[in-house]
């Protein structure tokens, strides 16, 4: 498949595949016939980071998750703040999990400080979760370590992009946890990514040992300037970073988070994930 446009993808007759894809019901694994991937099946699933939703409650963005029929969801700490009390941080998980959401992952956790390293892995086991999605400073991943190590949580850290000065690109944080522990790895960032100039199916590729989670959007360009858009509309070259992602095996989670319209965000949400849906569908 070449480099796959929204309009082409329109065009092409798969946007009522799109609307199918809508089916909360339609599970199992799906097959690709495309470079590399025939025979495949699809081990990752669909989920969102909750910043998508800052300006949101926690039980509406609960809400506007089933209804984008998404299974999996990862809390920012507007939604379940560091600072609670543990029993208040494992009354909201259990809110999210009773309603049918796998609440994996919290995060982005900045970690600029021993105390802050502690703080987010007895925040993720008050709430139950198997990952953390961070940012430590390069001087606190031996502690980062210690604590993945006692508490079993996965640590992924997030690149941010060019304005980022300790993790710019996955090659950044790749470079500087080679040596750590397994479960101490990569939360790509599939936008900053490309806003850094580097194509994200390459930098997967490059990672794979160490993928973790996914971010993932489009962006207007793959300059520091690129802003988040509807995916389908921008740079990224979605149809590529499937085949790449399925190729490689991963079997975590790819999570939206669309930054764009934050008072009003589902619209754009709903067609990004729909796009994804539809690319999926289409492999």
């Amino acid at each position: 498949m070449t480099r796959l446009g929204r309009r082409e993808f329109l065009k092409s007759g798969a946007w009522g595949m799109v609307a199918a894809s809508f089916d909360a019901g339609s599970k199992g694994p799906v097959h690709s016939d495309n470079k590399g991937t025939v025979g495949k099946a699809i081990h990752f699933g669909l989920g969102l980071a909750s910043y998508t939703l800052r300006e949101f409650s926690l039980e509406q963005t609960i809400a506007m998750t089933k209804r984008l029929a998404l299974e999996r969801i990862v809390l920012k700490s507007m939604h379940l703040p560091l600072e609670s009390p543990e029993a208040d941080i494992a009354a909201a998980a259990q809110r999210v999990r009773t309603a049918g959401l796998d609440l994996y992952g919290c995060g982005v956790v900045y970690m600029t400080n021993e105390a802050e390293v502690e703080q987010g892995f007895r925040y993720a086991k008050a709430a139950g979760l198997r990952m953390i999605v961070g940012a430590p400073n390069p001087e606190l991943l031996g502690l980062v370590e210690k604590e993945v190590k006692e508490f079993d949580i996965a640590l992924a850290i997030h690149n941010h992009g060019p304005e980022d000065k300790l993790y710019p690109t996955p090659a950044s944080v790749y470079e500087r946890i080679a040596k750590l522990d397994h479960r101490i790895g990569l939360c790509i960032d599939v936008g900053h990514t490309m806003r850094a100039g580097v194509d994200p199916s390459e930098a997967a590729q490059k990672c794979a040992d160490r993928l973790l989670d996914f971010h993932v959007k489009d962006v207007t360009s793959a300059t520091k300037e690129g802003d988040t858009i509807e995916m389908g509309r921008g740079v990224i070259d979605i149809p590529k970073l499937v085949r790449t992602i399925i190729k490689l095996g991963y079997a975590g989670t790819l999570a939206f988070e669309f930054e764009k319209d934050g008072s009003d965000p589902l619209p754009g949400l709903a067609e990004s994930v729909g796009y994804l849906r539809g690319v999926l569908a289409t492999l």
